[in-house]
């Protein structure tokens, strides 16, 4: 998927349990990666976008995904959109969902402390290392060496979105060009795939995104962001580290 996956299991299980959790969790990021990828002519995906497969015989995976999809293009009046950039790439939506669904399936597999970040995209379940929150800190947009914002949770999810590693990558596809207005924008929920989702669409929406963010906060997404000329906005609740 084009970043970095880092897992940590903070359960009181045996090493060897542990270390078959993380294996079973690199399986499925790696079937993952080969089923969605958008540079691989074999995956799934693409094989359907060029029309060698058809909606009916592809997995339920790819289906789900492309549900969720539609869902969110109207639920975010088109900024979040799985064909924004042309043909068909779901990937704004299935790094997070992945990492979502690697964490249920730790958590039925016995573990319920845990942490596993992808790039910007972070989930956290139960208690970090002796028992604290998980800290997680959001970099700042344009000192690298430094933070914008640290996060203290337990349970729940960060997704980030910004222009400062890959540039101006956010298409807004409404307007059809590149985002602007935003630089960074970061969401926290409870559920990886929406705050990942919604991160990508408000950075498309540019700084209208604010005011859609903080409508947001009623289904329990809390929100940070900066802005192109470097103006930080937080939601109420955003749950900083003391």
């Amino acid at each position: 998927m084009g970043t970095v996956v880092s897992i940590e299991l903070a359960d009181d299980l045996p090493p060897a349990r542990l270390t078959e959790l993380v294996g079973a969790t690199c399986a499925w990021l790696h079937e993952v990666d080969a089923r969605f990828s958008t540079y691989k002519d074999d995956s799934e995906v693409c094989r359907f976008r060029s029309g060698a497969l058809r909606l009916e015989d592809c997995s339920a995976d790819l289906r789900h995904v492309l549900d969720r999809c539609a869902d969110l293009w109207r639920d975010t009046d088109g900024y979040f959109d799985a064909y924004a950039s042309g043909p068909l790439d779901p990937s704004g939506y299935v790094k997070g969902w992945s990492v979502e669904v690697a964490s249920q399936r730790l958590a039925a597999a016995g573990s319920v402390r845990h942490y596993i970040g992808a790039g910007g995209d972070i989930r956290m379940r139960g208690a970090g290392p002796g028992g604290r929150p998980w800290r997680v800190g959001v970099r700042h947009p344009w000192e690298a060496d430094k933070l914008a914002w640290v996060l203290s949770l337990t349970d729940g999810a960060v997704a980030t979105s910004g222009t400062y590693e890959r540039g101006a990558h956010v298409w807004n596809p409404v307007a059809g060009r590149p985002a602007s207005g935003l630089c960074s924008v970061t969401v926290v929920g409870p559920d990886l795939a929406v705050a990942d989702a919604y991160a990508t669409a408000a950075l498309a929406m540019g700084e209208p995104g604010l005011s859609w963010l903080a409508k947001r906060v009623a289904d329990g997404y809390e929100s940070a962001a900066v802005t192109d000329d470097g103006r930080a906005f937080t939601s109420a609740n955003l749950p900083i580290a003391p």
